[in-house]
């Protein structure tokens, strides 16, 4: 005769088993939901403020072409804002940079905070960005081009195969390529922004320069904040509730700047502006998207006529 007690406790080991085992098939489906929810950090994003600074030249082009081409394709970026205090600089450069942004503008969202000055071909640069932010005392415009032309440097003669191999240029060629470059600078501000204007194509090739407060009213900009401000409407374009924000520099190292051609600047960080007329032994016109005045004995050749 079995014993009540052993069946007592038969029967509670029976219930315990049950027990355990419905615990664990709770905690097959409970678990990762309540160990997700513990341990899972907040989606957190990151923007890239990247400070675009002084004259633009072949070397200072070069480094912020890379350093955009390099955020472009960084996954862990989601959106960038360019912080711009620059007068502008030579066609080539300037055209460069414009194009590195309107590549990464077609991936990711870019925001521009204009520092200081956005002028020239530094309003180039920024014009494929998604929004232009300046303060109210920063300057923004001058949308045009110039050519200067350096006078002879007492270089030898060359023998050439045909009359245009020497590279010379009539007063008419050099006008009909500013006017050539000036259409190019135009037409870009109007692909990017022409919905935003309230500038006539006349008033727009002027090549004034505004204040921030006037760019805004104008259309050359959107809206008047600081960095921070920019920062933040990024983040917004980006979808991002919390983020994190790097800062980069393409300011080109002391290097570049001395390989550099159009380099010969005496501070490391900086290319002099009388650096950018620069041409060492060959009398060559420099188109430039350069605003403001120049200490300089070159000849200025304008454009004539309506754009």
């Amino acid at each position: 005769m079995a014993n009540p007690i052993d069946k007592h406790v038969k029967t509670l080991l029976t219930s315990y088993t049950v027990i355990i085992v419905v615990a664990l098939l709770i905690g097959a489906t409970v678990g990762p939901a309540v160990s997700s929810a513990l341990f899972q950090s907040d989606d957190e994003g990151t923007i890239a403020a990247v400070t675009i600074q002084g004259p633009i030249s072949g070397p200072t082009a070069d480094e912020v072409t890379r350093q955009l081409r390099t955020l472009r394709k960084d996954d862990s970026i989601d959106a960038v804002v360019l912080r711009i205090d620059s007068g502008g600089g030579s066609v080539a450069a300037s055209e460069a940079q414009y194009r590195a942004v309107k590549r990464l503008a077609r991936e990711k969202p870019v925001v521009t905070s204009v520092r200081g000055v956005a002028a020239s071909g530094a309003y180039y640069t920024a014009l494929p960005s998604d929004e232009i932010y300046a303060t109210p005392g920063g300057l923004v415009g001058s949308v045009g081009v110039r050519a200067l032309i350096p006078q002879p440097d007492g270089v030898p003669r060359s023998v050439t195969t045909g009359p245009d191999k020497a590279g010379g240029l009539t007063g008419d060629d050099i006008r009909g390529q500013v006017e050539t470059l000036k259409r190019s600078f135009v037409d870009s501000v109007y692909a990017e922004r022409g919905d935003r204007l309230a500038l006539s194509r006349t008033e727009l090739t002027n090549a004034k320069v505004y204040s921030g407060a006037a760019a805004v009213d104008n259309g050359l900009a959107d809206e008047i904040g600081g960095l921070e401000t920019a920062i933040a409407a990024a983040a917004e374009k980006a979808g991002l509730d919390s983020y994190e924000v790097v800062y980069r520099s393409t300011t080109p190292g002391v290097l570049s700047l001395l390989l550099g051609s159009e380099a010969n600047s005496t501070d490391a960080g900086q290319v002099d502006r009388a650096s950018l007329l620069t041409t060492r032994g060959i009398e060559r016109p420099q188109y430039l998207m350069l605003w403001g005045d120049l200490n300089t004995s070159a000849r200025e050749v304008r454009a004539s006529g309506a754009a």
